[in-house]
């Protein structure tokens, strides 16, 4: 099965979050995903398979915790209450999302709730936030 072929067909990982959320979250095409990714995820390198290389990168700031919490914290001191959040998961059967930094803030334990990694994307910002269960949260700036 390609990658293409097997995003997104298990959005039952995120269904709580999109009922919480309702229409002001945009689940993403397969396209729209990897657009996205060009512009975050794939300008690291990765460590492992599915953790990113930080070596090189501007950190903004690490938490060792792996909360709700510390994601919202992490939301409301680097995005804008309106930037729009991309919102990756660790497994490419689980579509990715889009929707406001504040939204997503205000959801912080139901993101975390749907995985065990993920990823956010501060797009204006230029910001990626990763999320490690039992590790917490690296920001950094991507590369350009």
């Amino acid at each position: 099965m390609s990658a293409e072929t097997g995003y997104g067909t298990q959005p039952d990982v995120i269904a709580a979050l999109l009922t919480a959320v309702g229409d002001a979250a945009t689940v993403l095409s397969y396209d729209e995903d990897r657009s996205f990714a060009v512009l975050s995820l794939s300008r690291f390198a990765s460590v492992g398979s599915s953790r990113l290389d930080w070596s090189g990168a501007e950190v903004l700031r690490r938490s060792s915790v792996f909360d709700g919490d510390g994601l919202r914290g992490l939301l409301r001191g680097l995005a804008r209450p309106d930037e729009l959040a991309v919102v990756f998961w660790g497994n490419l059967a689980v579509p990715s999302l889009a929707l406001e930094a504040a939204l997503l803030a205000s959801h912080a334990d139901a993101v975390l709730e749907c995985c065990l990694e993920c990823w956010v994307h501060l797009v204006d910002s230029g910001v990626l936030i990763e999320f490690q269960d039992g590790e917490g949260f690296i920001a950094a700036r991507v590369p350009k």
